[in-house]
């Protein structure tokens, strides 16, 4: 995965128009969504997984995912025009038109779609079509303009990985597959509302009713904080139905009690660069999960 992104990387660089085509898919997020997948794929399975699967469902899968992230940026121009965190994106800046991003988008969706109904499994196909659709559509569309609760229920579509990358590989949803959704779904809110009490002006600005700016900053912390302790339940789970043993669970409590330090700080502590920090610990945080979850599956 990370060998891939870099050639892309290195290639779009070369090119100017290039570059901005790879950054209309939100290279950053599809690499997190890609990599909760492919633990996905190495977990449903007691050895390695079989080879086609493993590369036709990663391809497939960060496909859907870029055109899912071209889609958010094609319907959120107007909003990301007023933010300074997206004012640089190409739709906005106007490299990219709206005819060459929407044409973009469709042809990674189609290929996508394709490649893994008929290369890996139609139920992989149908899950990650519905995930795109969730998040570019439902919580794009309408839930992000709709609802302070946007990024909690539109996290579904956010915490779906894992489960497409153990379909792709197994061609079922096990519950153990549920288990690592319901990890991402618990930690949306906590990750994303502290970047959002960071930006709330810019949220205000854009019209964005996120929970900083509709409940204010203390009322989300405390939100955070909640989320965090639920999150830090949740994580327990898979050593609790025998999913992983003692070498994640030891490892999944250090990140924990590092992710509950911030959001302790966060409510009761505030100060400035704390919000991103909190952010940045939050990627770490999930990366760090599912490696616990891989290393304990092959050396627990």
């Amino acid at each position: 995965m990370a060998l891939v992104a870099e050639t892309a990387k290195a290639a779009a660089a070369k090119s100017p128009r290039l570059r901005e085509y790879y950054e209309l898919c939100k290279p950053r997020v599809v690499m997190l969504i890609v990599f909760t997948a492919v633990v996905g794929m190495f977990l449903a399975v007691p050895g390695v997984p079989p080879l086609e699967a493993l590369l036709w469902g990663t391809i497939g899968i960060a496909l859907q995912a870029a055109s899912a992230a071209a889609v958010n940026q094609i319907i959120d121009r107007g909003i990301d025009a007023r933010m300074a965190r997206t004012c640089g994106r190409p739709l906005v800046t106007g490299t990219l038109s709206l005819t060459e991003s929407i044409a973009f988008a469709t042809a990674l969706g189609l290929a996508g779609f394709a490649l893994l109904w008929l290369l890996v499994n139609p139920l992989t196909a149908v899950l990650t079509q519905l995930t795109l659709v969730g998040y570019a559509g439902v919580y794009t569309l309408f839930l992000k303009r709709a609802t302070p609760q946007n990024i909690v229920i539109g996290g579904a579509a956010g915490a779906a990985p894992p489960v497409l990358g153990w379909a792709a590989v197994t061609g079922m949803i096990h519950p153990h597959a549920l288990i690592l959704f319901l990890i991402i779904f618990v930690w949306t809110p906590p990750h994303f509302w502290a970047l959002a009490i960071e930006r709330r002006e810019e949220y205000a600005k854009a019209g964005i009713p996120m929970l900083p700016v509709t409940h204010g900053v203390s009322y989300t912390a405390t939100q955070v904080l909640l989320y965090t302790l639920l999150l830090i339940a949740v994580t327990v789970l898979p050593f609790a139905v025998g999913m992983s043993g003692w070498i994640y669970l030891a490892g999944a409590l250090v990140l924990d009690g590092i992710f509950l330090a911030y959001a302790i700080r966060l409510k009761f502590a505030p100060r400035k660069g704390l919000p991103m920090k909190t952010f940045g610990y939050s990627i770490v945080y999930l990366m760090g999960i599912f490696m616990m979850l891989f290393a304990d599956h092959y050396f627990g």
